[in-house]
């Protein structure tokens, strides 16, 4: 027989293996699951990007084959952001009752269906139409991805996991614009559009069979009252609003960029083909870089001054691109990007950190007002080229780029104002700055 202490002692091992296999731990960097976890989301991101910016590179095509003007094509890409702006809120209330995991499977898996339709649409009517759906289809993904990397990872890596979320939607958003130009040169526009179905059909089978399950998802009652106080919280929120806007002005930035570049490189001095077009986007992967190196500039710099890095690198590229050089446009286009990637994965981390309760409905709120902005962009952009030029493109990425830095700065001064007040209540030590 053991002694008595040996017995307390495996009680105690018992006790202690039982309860951590009931509360397991967040994951966190360096762990198997977290690895699995990394590279689901990755392929996620590299899934549902491909198809929603799937039309991006192939406007002018699309211009060409349907005879309409570039404000008319826009909207393949404005329908599918839009969409996704409307219904990213409410599918947000279903995966608090049916969980992150089967929302997002079934979004993605309803999105790449329709994504192996949209090649086949007769019409432009028809094309807006589908990407209409696949924008619905895919608000499952983002505001589910970030509220169950919230409820699975440790606080600590939440900025530097949203950052790979992130990471995997600006290769998504790269891969889906370059295999489409090369395909259109090759076989036309809606073979382009076919290539990116079966890519994003690929990324969703890795992730599917990578995800781990959840271990801290809680399921939550369908309640109409209940989402309607959630999204007032946030709403009242003074920080979770500046996020909301910062995100939306950023992306609609980009949104316009991104919508019209195509038609400036296609046009004089620069007469680029169709497949080279596609090629300049391969400058995502500095946003891939930049967003997954968020977390380290929050760490040196504060959430406010990387938010202040990202908008002065977003203005310097907005600038530089005015030049009829080719170098100095892609200049411009690779601190575009830098500096919207890094802003949007700091705001978008701040949000899922900012939000106690709610966290999916928090997330959907930003998603759903920064593709908002991507799609207001995208229109505006195009409308903007057609009336003033590259020039005028550029303009209203400038306005949206002192949108955010009025805000920053706003912020900064009510968390100083805050620091004061505390410092003065001899509270300072436990003070968390929110500005």
């Amino acid at each position: 027989m053991p002694p008595a202490s040996t017995e307390a002692s495996t009680a105690v091992g018992a006790v202690a293996v039982e309860t951590s296999s009931e509360t397991p731990q967040p994951l966190a960097p360096g762990q198997r699951g977290y690895r699995r976890m990394s590279l689901a989301l990755f392929a996620a991101g590299v899934a549902a990007f491909a198809l929603l910016y799937s039309t991006q590179a192939l406007l002018p095509a699309v211009s060409a084959d349907f005879g309409v003007s570039a404000s008319a094509a826009s909207w393949t890409v404005s329908a599918a952001t839009g969409a996704l702006a409307l219904f990213v809120l409410p599918l947000s209330a279903f995966s608090e009752r049916f969980g992150r995991r089967t929302l997002m499977t079934v979004s993605l898996a309803v999105a790449v269906a329709v994504g192996l339709l949209v090649p086949f649409a007769p019409s432009l009517e028809w094309l807006v139409a589908l990407r209409a759906v696949q924008g619905a289809a895919l608000a499952g993904l983002p505001a589910s991805a970030m509220a169950y990397l919230a409820e699975e990872v440790r606080p600590k890596a939440l900025i530097a996991a949203i950052g790979l979320f992130v990471a995997g939607n600006s290769i998504g958003g790269m891969s889906g614009r370059i295999v489409t130009g090369w395909a259109a040169d090759l076989w036309g526009w809606r073979a382009g559009l076919a290539a990116v179905g079966l890519l994003a059909l690929a990324g969703a089978v890795v992730f599917r069979l990578l995800l781990p399950k959840a271990r801290h998802f809680t399921p939550g009652r369908l309640s109409a009252r209940a989402l309607a106080g959630t999204v007032r919280g946030h709403l009242s929120d003074p920080l979770l609003l500046r996020l909301y806007a910062i995100g939306a002005l950023f992306m609609t930035v980009f949104g316009a960029v991104y919508t019209v570049i195509g038609y400036r490189l296609v046009a004089a001095p620069f007469n680029l083909s169709q497949g080279v077009v596609g090629s300049i986007f391969l400058v995502y992967l500095v946003g891939t870089v930049s967003s997954a190196a968020a977390g380290r500039l929050v760490g040196r710099l504060g959430r406010r001054g990387a938010l202040y890095l990202a908008v002065t690198t977003t203005a310097a590229g907005l600038l530089l691109s005015l030049s009829d050089a080719l170098a100095a446009v892609l200049a411009g286009l690779v601190l575009i990007t830098a500096g919207f990637f890094a802003g949007h994965a700091v705001a978008s981390s701040s949000v899922s950190r900012t939000a106690k309760t709610g966290r999916a409905q928090a997330s959907a709120l930003y998603q759903s007002v920064y593709y908002l902005g991507s799609s207001v962009g995208g229109t505006l952009g195009a409308i903007a080229y057609h009336s003033g030029g590259w020039a005028g493109t550029v303009g209203l990425g400038l306005l949206a780029v002192a949108g955010v830095v009025s805000i920053t700065l706003y912020g900064t001064r009510v968390a100083r104002a805050e620091r004061r007040t505390l410092i003065a209540a001899g509270s300072a030590p436990a003070m968390v700055a929110r500005g």
